[in-house]
């Protein structure tokens, strides 16, 4: 599988964006997905995972009421609608997806995202 990340760029605190992630296989289905980030000097970290196996999502604090992540399985595609962006969201965004029955990993390129007046 292959992940494509799209979407990134440059905006104003208090903006938005919408980042894309799309599979080379024609479904996600079976596939548990994430959204990652890595700013300069820092691990990269999770912002936002589905769970394929009970549909559970999850946020870690610093993100959640502004960043939503959404699946559209028809479109082999998972994004992440990021709101209320703040300078302290400037990193490169990763996608993720993990098989739920190989337990394979597979990351998307980045996509740049920086926040900034």
């Amino acid at each position: 599988v292959q992940l494509q990340a799209s979407g990134g760029g440059f905006v104003q605190p208090g903006g938005s964006l919408r980042l894309s992630c799309t599979a080379s296989r024609s479904t996600l289905n079976g596939y548990s997905v994430a959204w990652f980030r890595q700013a300069p000097g820092k691990e990269r970290e999770g912002v936002a995972c589905l769970s394929d196996t009970d549909g559970t999502k999850y946020y870690p604090h610093s993100v959640t009421g502004r960043f939503t992540l959404s699946r559209d399985n028809t479109k082999r595609t998972v994004y992440l609608q990021m709101n209320s962006l703040r300078p302290e969201d400037t990193a490169v965004y990763y996608c993720f997806g993990k098989s739920t029955i190989s337990n394979d990993n597979y990351w998307g390129q980045g996509t740049q995202v920086t926040v900034s007046s």
